[in-house]
């Protein structure tokens, strides 16, 4: 996303919070580096016990389990009472939906 969607927008005012997840074999803290999309505008966060992928799950995407690997794009009108809304769109994987990603990015930002 670094390339695709932060660099095509660099002078954006856009917010991104990346939640890593250790998902896969291999995925630890240790081995997590930080500076895969080192835009300032991108703020990290490790989630070594999955609660913010397994909140994501059940209370936006309304099932029992873990989100990872998927994005959730709100406007600058969003806000975050007991669930962040609106939500304006969301993908996953987030590569395979990354088209769809910069196409309503896009809208939003008016361009």
């Amino acid at each position: 996303m670094q390339n695709q969607l932060l660099t095509q927008y660099s002078s954006a005012n856009l917010s991104v919070y990346a939640v890593w997840l250790p998902m896969l074999w291999g995925d630890s803290r240790e081995e997590w580096n930080g500076m895969t999309m080192p835009d300032p505008r991108v703020i990290h966060f490790w989630d070594g016990e999955l609660q913010v992928g397994q909140w994501f799950a059940k209370q936006v995407d309304g099932y029992d389990g873990i989100s990872w690997d998927i994005y959730y794009l709100y406007g600058p009108d969003a806000v975050w009472e007991t669930v962040p809304a609106p939500l304006v769109d969301s993908g996953s994987t987030i590569y395979r939906e990354r088209q769809a990603l910069m196409t309503q990015v896009s809208t939003v930002l008016g361009k």
